[in-house]
C-alpha cells in the first residue's frame, strides 16, 4: 500500500493516501427501487444489531416492533451487500444487510453500481467522520425520516483500490472482533459483579449483621427468614408515598441550574445521591412534588421499573415514572431494603409492554423492619461492601469506554488511510 498522503479537500476525509480517488457518492451507489419479491422475509435495521429479520430481531431483544400489515406489498427489495438508510442513521450510520428481505418504504435503501467491497463501506458508513458528515445534510433531529438518496449523494466518498479496500476491511475485522471481545468480557464481569452486589444487599437486609440469631420463617418469599425479634411490615404502614409530575405550559424548564427535576436515568444507584440533568423554573417548580431529604426514589413505569436511588436535599422534583417514600425510620435502610427487594417489585408490576406500578400495589409490599440500631449497622455494612464492589464496577466501565473510543478511532484512521494497514498486518 503506498501510503505518501496528499489532501482530500473534502472536510470529513481529510488527507488519504495519494492512490485513492474521492468521489460523488452517486458514482459508486444508487438508489433501489425494487418492490419486495413475495418471499422476502421482514427486515429490521438496528444500529446495535445491524439488519435481522424481524423475528430474530424480536427474539433478541424481547421486544415487539410495529408490524408492516398494511402495504405490506409495496416494500423496498433488499438484496445481500445492500445498505439501509433508517429512521436513526443521522445517529449512527447506514446498515449493512447480509440477507435478501424486505423494509418498509419509509426506508432508503442503497446499493452498489460498481465493483466494491461491502465491507470496506460497512466500516466508513458506519465511522464516526461519516456519521457527522450524515447530520450536516439532514434536519433528521426535527423530521425524524431516514435519509434521503438526495442527501446521501451530498457527500463525497473516498474510493480506495479494490484490493486495499480489502485489505482494510480485513484488518478492521480482526481488530474490532478482539475489542469486541474485551467489551464482551468486561459487560460480562459487571453483570456478575451488579449480581453479587445484589445478593450481599439482599442478605443484610434480611439477615443482619453480627452475631447468629434465631431465625424464623418472615412468611415473605422474597425476604425468606429474618432475625426472631425483626418485624415484617407493609410498606403502608410506615412509609409515604408521592408519585412526580412532568410541569406542563410554557416556561417551566430552565437552562440554568435551578430546583432540579429528576428522571429515571438521573438516579444515582450507588447510595449516593441523586442529582438532576434538568431544571425547573419557579413556574414549573409551583407545579411538582418536592423530596425530603432522604427519601427513596423508586421507578414504577416502563423498562427501568424497580430501579432505586435517594436524595440528600429537601426541594428536589422528579417526573411522573418516579415515586418518593419517606419514613420516619433510617432512611438509609430503607433505600438498601427496596434496593433487596428488586424482585419483589417487579412482580407487582402489570403490563407487559409498558410495566407500571401504581402506589396501590406498591403499599402492599412487605419489607423487614429491625431495631433502628441494627438498620444503622446493617447500613454501615453495606456501604462499605458495595463500595468496594461499586469501584470494580466503575473500573469495568471505564475499561469499556477506552476500548470503544479505542474502536471508533481505529476504524476512522483505517477508513480514510491515516494508517497503513498492511504494515500493521505484518507486525501481527
Amino acid at each position: 500500500m503506498n501510503h505518501r498522503l496528499r489532501e482530500s479537500n473534502v472536510a470529513w476525509i481529510g488527507s488519504v493516501p495519494d492512490t485513492w480517488n474521492i468521489v460523488p457518492a452517486k458514482g459508486l451507489f444508487t438508489e433501489r427501487k425494487q418492490r419486495n419479491e413475495p418471499e422476502d422475509v421482514h427486515l429490521t435495521p438496528s444500529q446495535k444489531y445491524g439488519v435481522l429479520p424481524q423475528a430474530e430481531y424480536m427474539q433478541i431483544t424481547g421486544s415487539k416492533v410495529v408490524l408492516n400489515l398494511t402495504g405490506a406489498d409495496n416494500m423496498r427489495h433488499v438484496e445481500p451487500g445492500d445498505f439501509i438508510s433508517h429512521l436513526r442513521s443521522f445517529q449512527g450510520g447506514l446498515e449493512y444487510s447480509e440477507t435478501q428481505g424486505k423494509v418498509s418504504a419509509a426506508y432508503t435503501v442503497i446499493t452498489r453500481r460498481t465493483e466494491i467491497s461491502g465491507a470496506y463501506y460497512k466500516y466508513l458508513f458506519k465511522s464516526a467522520q461519516y456519521v457527522q458528515a450524515l447530520q450536516t445534510t439532514t434536519d433528521q433531529l426535527r423530521d425524524g425520516q431516514s435519509i434521503r438518496m438526495s442527501q446521501f449523494k451530498q457527500i463525497p466518498l473516498p474510493q480506495p483500490p479494490l484490493d486495499e479496500q480489502q485489505e482494510i476491511a480485513d484488518y478492521l475485522d480482526r481488530e474490532t472482533t478482539q475489542i469486541d471481545a474485551f467489551i464482551a468480557k468486561n459487560e460480562e464481569l459487571i453483570a456478575l459483579l451488579t449480581e453479587r452486589r445484589f445478593a450481599m444487599v439482599k442478605f443484610a437486609v434480611t439477615n443482619g449483621v453480627g452475631s447468629p440469631t434465631t431465625m424464623v420463617n418472615s412468611g415473605v418469599e422474597w425476604i425468606g427468614e429474618i432475625p426472631a425479634h425483626w418485624e415484617i411490615r407493609p410498606l403502608r404502614w410506615t412509609v409515604n408515598m408521592k408519585t412526580g409530575s412532568t410541569p406542563s405550559g410554557e416556561n417551566v424548564f430552565s437552562d440554568e441550574p435551578g430546583a432540579q427535576w429528576i428522571r429515571p436515568d438521573d438516579i444515582d444507584t450507588t447510595g449516593a445521591g441523586s442529582v438532576a440533568t434538568r431544571w425547573l423554573t419557579p413556574f414549573g417548580a409551583s407545579q411538582g412534588k418536592a423530596t425530603k431529604s432522604g427519601d427513596t426514589l423508586l421507578c414504577t413505569i416502563g423498562a427501568t421499573i424497580g430501579k432505586v436511588g435517594r436524595v440528600d436535599d429537601d426541594g428536589i422534583f422528579f417526573n411522573q415514572q418516579i415515586t418518593s417514600l419517606s419514613w420516619s425510620m433510617d432512611p438509609n435502610f430503607l433505600f438498601w431494603a427496596m434496593v433487596g427487594a428488586r424482585d419483589a417489585i417487579k412482580g407487582l408490576s402489570v403490563g407487559n409492554t409498558l410495566p407500571i406500578l401504581n402506589n396501590d400495589k406498591l403499599a402492599t409490599l412487605r419489607i423487614p423492619v429491625p431495631p433502628m440500631s441494627e438498620q444503622k449497622r446493617i447500613v454501615q455494612r453495606i456501604s462499605s461492601q458495595t463500595s468496594r464492589v461499586d469501584n470494580s464496577i466503575e473500573t469495568a466501565h471505564h475499561a469499556i469506554e477506552l476500548a470503544k473510543e479505542r474502536r471508533a478511532a481505529l476504524i476512522s484512521a483505517a477508513v480514510t488511510g491515516k494508517i497503513d494497514v498492511s504494515k500493521e498486518a505484518s507486525a501481527i
